[in-house]
């Protein structure tokens, strides 16, 4: 069993009406969630009060793919966190940005102003956006190229950590008396120059109360698992098994620790669609009704665009064709392509059954039973080194955050593997994450200020 020491952390992933593609057609669900602030604020509410580490929200810069078929409306996140900040006062508040569509100056402000106003609970869950609709949305005929999503993202981020660096802690003195604001050898330059950006620096936001925001990664690719070893502090990731989910695991710790990095700074969180019901029949019950009001016509769509194939060569009642194995890898979301066709090839499923299994979580494991169950499978991936906790993906909301608040949480409680009360305040507490201190704090010679030009 688990040590006493070690707990479990908890994200809640809130989308809509659900992560299942259909739980807007539930007759108790609201369609229009998406733009209701009541709704956000009931599901932030039910989180805080099971005591989650964190609420984390999607985000992409275009519309869902067929609006015709399921909500694919979406509030700017970091706009609607910043409202959820106010109906809070402990949760952490995760936000996704594209460093593909956007700028590191704009971005690091809007997350450092985030986490100013929530008292120190923003993280920026960063993606590099895979799909071509959001390239054309900013003037591109195509995405770039997987190796160059990945090379700029690394340059936004070495430029939003120097950003949020750039005010030292202490640099705001507010000295009435002197008539002294703040102290100029504390606020820095960034002056950096790289292929992607050009940023002079300093941000125009002072040092925030976690020192930075908690970064947070989701890819599992090659560039994508080098990528969060370098930077995440959590990883988001998605696993179908068990030894899947080993591999994943050992690999981001050795990784992270060959790049000089502790391991136990890096928390690997896999998503889980849990579908809970008070008996196994029950449980069940929901996840067939979910299923039968999949509309095929979305599910072939979408399953077409991961795999970058056209939609006419997928038969609903026959396996996928012979062509989409063995190719070179995707240009878009490459370890969520190999995650689907590796669960069509293990368990020889039809077009149809891999749509039903892909309609709760988009590739993320799903898990119908009772509390128990769900609890004990959630532990048996604790304990066996595949997850410091999960990204709970509730198929439908908000009845499924409810009832993982109230039947599932109380058990790891019971067994002394969660939390019973917030016992930080900031969200890097949350997770048992150190506070950075600012890399211009580190290198400066002591006694050798360093004003701002």
């Amino acid at each position: 069993m688990s040590s006493p020491q070690r707990q479990l952390h908890f994200n809640a992933f809130l989308m809509s009406s659900g992560h299942h593609e259909a739980a807007w057609r539930l007759p108790e669900s609201n369609p229009f969630a998406n733009t209701d602030l009541g709704h956000w604020r009931d599901l932030a509410q039910i989180a805080e009060r099971a005591t989650f580490d964190s609420l984390f929200l999607a985000d992409g810069p275009a519309v869902r793919a067929n609006p015709q078929y399921r909500p694919a409306s979406a509030l700017e996140p970091t706009i609607l966190l910043t409202a959820l900040a106010g109906a809070t006062s402990h949760i952490g508040l995760i936000a996704t940005a594209s460093t593909t569509y956007n700028a590191p100056y704009n971005l690091a402000r809007r997350f450092a102003s985030l986490d100013h106003v929530s008292g120190g609970r923003a993280g920026w869950n960063i993606v590099t956006t895979a799909d071509i609709a959001s390239a054309q949305n900013f003037g591109l005929d195509d995405r770039p190229g997987h190796r160059e999503r990945y090379a700029r993202a690394a340059e936004f981020v070495d430029v939003s950590i120097r950003l949020w660096d750039s005010w030292e802690d202490g640099a705001e003195l507010g000295d009435k008396a002197a008539g002294l604001y703040a102290d100029p050898a504390r606020i820095h330059p960034v002056d950096y120059e790289g292929d992607y950006f050009r940023v002079r620096g300093p941000l125009n936001v002072p040092r925030s109360p976690q020192g930075r925001p908690l970064l947070v990664q989701a890819g599992s690719s090659g560039d994508g698992r080098e990528f969060a070893a370098r930077y995440a502090e959590a990883i988001f990731t998605a696993q179908q098994t068990l030894a899947d989910g080993q591999e994943f695991y050992a690999d981001m710790k050795r990784r992270a620790r060959r790049l000089g990095r502790d391991p136990g700074q890096v928390k690997i969180l896999p998503g889980i669609v849990p579908v809970i019901g008070s008996t196994e029949a029950e449980a069940q019950a929901l996840s067939d009704e979910l299923e039968e009001l999949i509309t095929p016509a979305y599910g072939l769509d979408q399953l077409a665009k991961v795999l970058e194939v056209p939609p006419g060569i997928l038969e609903l009642d026959r396996p996928l064709p012979a062509e989409v194995f063995g190719r070179p890898l995707v240009e878009g979301a490459q370890s969520r392509a190999e995650l689907i066709t590796d669960l069509a090839r293990r368990e020889n499923l039809t077009v149809r059954e891999l749509i039903g299994r892909l309609g709760g979580g988009r590739g993320h494991r799903t898990f119908t039973g009772t509390p128990e169950q769900v609890a004990d499978t959630i532990q048996d991936w604790f304990d066996r080194g595949a997850a410091d906790g999960f990204n709970v993906m509730p198929a439908a909301l908000p009845s499924g955050l409810r009832a993982f608040a109230d039947h599932v949480i109380p058990i790891f409680r019971r067994r002394g593997l969660f939390r019973t009360e917030y016992t930080g305040q900031t969200l890097r507490d949350h997770y048992g994450l150190s506070r950075p201190a600012s890399q211009f704090t580190a290198t400066r010679p002591r006694g050798v200020p360093e004003p701002v030009a």
